[in-house]
């Protein structure tokens, strides 16, 4: 039988990984990346400061939602070395003394949000009920099949479904919890893909969804040398695996009845034939590359709006932190700080960028300790390092020009540090930044807003999903898995095993 030829169009981390199990299956795959290096999202910069370099992670910064036998089946854990800090996150809120610690054991952690916040409510149940979806969806990337509504209640019942699939996060939190801090905290990651309002249906599926990366057991962790260590070693091992990798390409034309994709090279256009394309971009290329006029309308209708800044941080000494502990990886712990007190003041920062005229409205940072990591790692760099994700930002500005926004979030982070004179050199990226960036559509991280109508089961876009989810439109052939369908990004390469999967049974070759 001969080998199906796979082109794959994006050699993101979902692209690599695709490549990864089809190469492994018995296909010959081609990779097509416009980039002059893999990567995609996943990717590093270098800074200068005072004559010495230092590779900082220019967009994604931590690995969370990557499932363990991804990382096993593709031979990355065997090249790479990682940390996850066990230590509590650290808390901060308006007024506070001293940091909230969130534990991850729930009676633990039941204690202290009942000590530190008033919490009422039922914090160990709703650990429990979460871990209960979360199997629910781990148990579906094994198996490559996304969830659905009659799924779900057939595993978890009518009552759990409501709460943490179906409903808003707004009724979840409701349910469980009496704290608005405890709300907060909880409903963060509801809006990190965007300006997502609590209320709408669907937004309680990200919970659980967020937490459903099983590399670190749900937590997110580090990379030694860096994140982009994972997409530059996959790289590496696809190529000996015969993998073929076309850099600095542009694609040029696509006719999927005709199997054949042209694209351009240093000026010059070349052909490709494929028994199957898999499109590992963002939703709008692949539709404007593919779909019908009814399609690329439909898609640009969609939700893309991001509001998430970053602000890389260097210290030329090791950070010391006003608050820790004695334990060993208190400095690798991550650190949360919000800017408000209550819900409502919460959802109005949230919203409050979608006006473009709103440049930023405070609402909560999350502070990575990339260095503190590295050192746990033995990997010796020369200045310590910081992501910070920070919420809300307008598309409308770049980063460079945004230096009072800049100003607002050091101010806020070096309130938590003791030696802020050694930071040495920074850098702001916001929307509008990524966009341009790593052509990201209305500059969101995962491209689009995670809320009713768009919600991860809801983000195929086959005419048959309950068969084929990730094949595009009715095309046999083409198959999409960019980070903007089911799962979704952060790091996770989960999107392209299901993806490779799915193309597999169809050409009979799982």
């Amino acid at each position: 039988m001969r080998k199906p030829d796979v082109v794959i169009v994006g050699a993101g981390i979902n692209g690599l990984v695709a490549a990864n199990y089809l190469q492994r299956s018995g296909c010959n795959v081609t990779m097509i990346e416009r980039a002059e290096r893999v990567g995609g999202a996943c990717v590093s910069e270098v800074a200068s400061v005072d004559g010495q370099t230092e590779s900082y992670a220019l967009g994604a910064s931590v690995l969370g939602l990557m499932q363990d036998f991804v990382f096993e089946e593709t031979g990355l854990s065997k090249r790479l070395q990682t940390f996850v800090p066990e230590h509590p996150k650290f808390i901060f809120f308006p007024g506070d003394t001293e940091p909230t610690w969130i534990f991850r054991d729930p009676s633990e952690l039941d204690r202290e949000l009942a000590n530190k916040w008033g919490e009422r409510g039922a914090v160990e149940a709703f650990r429990e009920d979460e871990a209960k979806v979360v199997s629910f969806l781990q148990e579906g990337y094994v198996n490559a099949i996304p969830p659905s509504v009659d799924d779900a209640k057939r595993v978890l019942g009518d009552t759990l479904t409501k709460l943490w699939i179906t409903g808003s996060a707004r009724a979840l939190m409701d349910h469980y919890l009496t704290s608005e801090r405890s709300k907060m905290y909880m409903a963060m990651t509801v809006t990190e893909s965007g300006p997502v309002p609590l209320s709408d249906p669907y937004s309680a599926f990200t919970l659980p969804l967020m937490d459903s990366g099983s590399v670190f057991g749900g937590y997110y962790g580090f990379v030694k040398g860096g994140i982009w260590r994972i997409t530059e070693e996959l790289g590496g091992i696809n190529a000996r695996l015969g993998v073929q990798t076309h850099l600095s390409s542009r694609v040029v034309n696509v006719e999927p009845s005709g199997g054949n994709l042209t694209y351009e090279h240093e000026g010059r256009e070349q052909l490709l034939n494929f028994d199957y394309l898999v499109m590992g971009t963002d939703p709008l290329t692949a539709t404007r590359l593919v779909g019908s006029p009814e399609q690329i309308k439909r898609t640009e209708g969609q939700r893309f709006r991001g509001s998430s800044g970053k602000l890389n941080v260097m210290f030329r000494n090791p950070i010391r932190w006003k608050f820790g502990s004695g334990a060993s990886d208190s400095d690798a712990a991550f650190r949360f700080i919000f800017s408000v007190s209550s819900v409502e003041e919460y959802e109005a920062a949230t919203l409050g960028v979608l006006d473009d005229n709103v440049d930023y409205t405070p609402g909560y940072m999350q502070i990575y300790c990339e260095g503190a990591a590295m050192r746990h790692l033995n990997h010796s760099e020369p200045f310590d390092r910081l992501a910070v994700f920070f919420k809300n930002l307008s598309l409308g500005q770049h980063g460079a020009d945004l230096a009072g926004v800049e100003v607002q979030v050091k101010e806020k982070l070096f309130d938590l540090i003791e030696n802020p004179e050694d930071c040495v050199w920074t850098r702001l990226l916001t929307p509008r930044d990524l966009q341009e960036l790593f052509l990201f559509p209305g500059g969101n991280l995962d491209h689009t807003m995670l809320t009713g109508g768009q919600t991860y089961f809801d983000r195929t876009y086959s005419d048959d999903p309950a068969t084929d989810f990730y094949r595009f439109g009715d095309l046999d052939n083409v198959y999409l898995c960019g980070s903007g369908t089911y799962p979704c990004g952060s790091v996770t390469g989960t999107a392209g095993y299901m993806c490779s999967q799915q193309l597999l049974r169809h050409a009979k070759l799982d």
